[in-house]
């Protein structure tokens, strides 16, 4: 699962060899936009509704869609990380990670926002992994780029992949120097966040022994991502117990060296972690930094999941339900700092909101709000389909404001609800990538979300990325608009 989803993620950039400016970050030299009216491009209606008044919905792109300059091409299956790029000519692009298709497809719109375009850049074959959340990295933003950061999550032998997304397709670089993790996403920080440096952090969606890290690649050269160093997140005392930390307090942190990364296996970066007292978080998913200046560049979020409180977690040592985390990171040294958990799934007093928690997985971080997504890991006792939650940074205000439409009660509920698709009861369905689309649209506040309707089946869904190593995967998937959130 995008369990992956940052971002979710994660995750926009506007790439510089388009043109274009990039996030809540943009040029003030950049050109005016002329705004794109937003509304619906697809023949499927928008697979989710919002909660709180003042939010609009639309359709961009899904799996039946045919696009006519590539009448054969089909969007894939399980939309997770993605990233969205302005083109000099005012047409776009768009990158999506299709999750267990182990693909990115490629999509061109129109400057009305119309598909009209699409490849897929990687191939199962290419991509060899479950491909979960991606970042988009850019000169603009980050000091390097293009480049489309993307975490394979198969096991933790998989490897992140480095996309170019105007290149040949089916020639990514696998990252030796980032290691080999069960990766969620892949976030390089801001430029202006540590000036003269490149710091990724990675978030490690895994439920081993060792429990899911949050890694740190650091190297002291700009775009440089083949010769730095590795480090894994732990406290100062050495506890590594997750469910030890509570809201309301800040635990001090370092990230502690992993020797040799780019030549050891997933099993011995692993077996390393706990050499250094790595924390063992349930799951890290989906990691973004806060949006609008250096300083904000700095405070990091992430989600962990969670595990069932069975099995490795019979202690209950490790969250259930899911948490999410503000890590804010030393200005004079990137390696040491501070973290806090912001909500906490496991609590579940009646005044928490964080109680109603169905594993939060993607999220996206802006500057003054963060949006939350869930995925639910299937304990049975889930209450409501999938969440998006808004977390105010200022008040610490949390609510839920936008849920997953299964359609159950409509004529076409069959197509979206196929039997023996998961799932039965509520839930079951999950969120890709939350993309702040504001700038590059020139509509304030108008986000892309990615959609996994993962009961959406049928077999013209299958091998549709032309690869081999998922030929009966069979899911379809879509991206909507939405409009009318505050970042």
């Amino acid at each position: 699962m995008s369990t992956f989803r940052l971002n979710t993620r994660l995750l926009l950039a506007a790439s510089t060899l388009l043109g274009a400016a990039c996030g809540d970050d943009a040029s003030t030299e950049a050109a005016v936009i002329e705004p794109v009216a937003l509304k619906n491009q697809s023949v499927t209606p928008p697979l989710i509704r919002s909660l709180i008044p003042g939010v609009e919905v639309y359709s961009l792109i899904s799996s039946d869609d045919q696009l006519p300059g590539s009448p054969s091409f089909v969007f894939g299956g399980s939309a997770d990380g993605a990233a969205f790029m302005r083109n000099l000519d005012g047409t776009f692009t768009a990158l999506v990670n299709h999750e267990d298709n182990f693909a990115v497809s490629r999509i061109r719109f129109d400057k009305t926002l119309k598909p009209i375009s699409g490849d897929y850049v990687v191939n199962s074959t290419a991509g060899r992994y479950r491909l979960c959340s991606a970042t988009l990295a850019t000169p603009e933003e980050h000091g390097f780029g293009p480049l489309f950061l993307t975490s394979g999550e198969s096991s933790e032998e998989s490897e992140i992949l480095a996309v170019d997304p105007s290149g040949v397709a089916n020639t990514p670089k696998y990252l030796a120097g980032f290691g080999r993790w069960n990766a969620e996403n892949t976030v390089p920080l801001p430029k202006t966040a540590f000036p003269n440096r490149t710091v990724v952090i990675i978030g490690d969606d895994d439920s081993s022994a060792e429990g899911g890290q949050v890694g740190m690649y650091l190297s002291n050269t700009v775009g440089d991502l083949d010769n730095g160093n590795l480090y894994v997140l732990a406290r100062t005392d050495n506890n590594t117990r997750e469910r030890d930390m509570v809201v309301g307090q800040s635990y001090p942190i370092q990230f502690r060296q992993i020797q040799n990364q780019r030549t050891i296996t997933g099993r011995q970066l692993n077996v390393a972690t706990t050499t250094v007292n790595a924390m063992r978080f349930a799951r890290v998913e989906d990691v973004d930094y806060r949006k609008g200046s250096g300083a904000n560049g700095r405070e990091v979020y992430f989600t962990a999941t969670g595990q069932n409180n069975t099995g490795l977690n019979a202690d209950y040592s490790r969250t259930k339900y899911g948490r999410v985390y503000r890590l804010r990171l030393d200005e004079a040294n990137p390696l040491t700092g501070t973290l806090e958990v912001i909500a906490d799934g496991d609590d579940k007093t009646e005044t928490n909101v964080a109680r109603l928690f169905q594993n939060p997985d993607n999220i996206y971080v802006g500057q003054n709000f963060v949006y939350i997504q869930e995925d639910d890991n299937g304990y049975g006792d889930e209450t409501h389909d999938a969440y998006i939650y808004q977390y105010n940074i200022a008040t610490r205000v949390l609510r839920p404001v936008l849920e997953l439409d299964h359609r159950r009660t409509e004529s076409d509920a069959a197509l979206y609800n196929a039997v023996g698709g998961r799932p039965a009861g509520k839930a079951g369905w999950e969120y890709g990538a939350m993309l702040d689309l504001s700038t590059i649209l020139g509509q304030d506040n108008a986000f892309a979300i990615a959609l996994q309707p993962h009961s959406w089946r049928a077999d013209k869904y299958r091998g549709v990325d032309g690869g081999t190593l998922r030929p009966n995967e069979n899911q379809a998937s879509m991206l909507v608009l939405v409009k009318g959130l505050p970042r």
